[in-house]
């Protein structure tokens, strides 16, 4: 890689980057330099999760340098430039994953102990239910077997209708 695809020295933080610099550059890449990204891409990419190719890897590296998000620091070769965002992006993708493996999928929102407004809510409405059966032994038996899960609930709530 040759000094020419640096960018100049001077640089101030407080201007916007200048995209037409970003391309100027990369479209006098020699052959070499643009197998080298599509090798690191290909590499960063092989085992990201969500089926992210090394083509959209590369894409999405260029395109937010190119919008400026990701401004080109003075000084610093193109390629090491490039290839640092895509490391970027894949740990943003790695980041994103972990924290979606940690979030509760909508078939865990039945467990009501992740969540303590609800455990709250069921326990007030179960302190309300027996407190409404307290007198009733056979209802509080068979509210008794319904939390405990027992098998017999079902036979237990027959006998209580026949009971009443």
């Amino acid at each position: 890689m040759t000094q020419a695809f640096q960018r100049p020295a001077p640089w101030n933080p407080h201007t916007p980057p200048a995209p037409q610099d970003l391309r100027a550059a990369f479209a006098a890449l020699p052959k070499e330099d643009l197998h080298r990204l599509h090798a690191i891409a290909r590499l960063r990419a092989r085992a990201l999760p969500g089926g992210v190719s090394w083509s959209d890897l590369l894409h999405e590296a260029l395109l937010r340098a190119l919008s400026g998000t990701r401004p080109w620091p003075p000084g610093v070769p193109l390629l090491a430039f490039l290839a640092g965002v895509m490391r970027s992006l894949c740990n943003e993708q790695w980041r994103r994953h972990l924290l979606q493996d940690r979030l509760p999928s909508p078939s865990d929102s039945t467990n009501s102990a992740d969540d303590p407004e609800r455990a709250y809510a069921a326990s007030q409405a179960l302190a309300s239910i027996h407190r409404l059966f307290a007198s009733d032994a056979a209802a509080t038996k068979v509210i008794t077997g319904l939390l405990g899960g027992s098998k017999r609930c079902g036979t237990d709530l027959v006998a209580l209708g026949r009971h009443l």
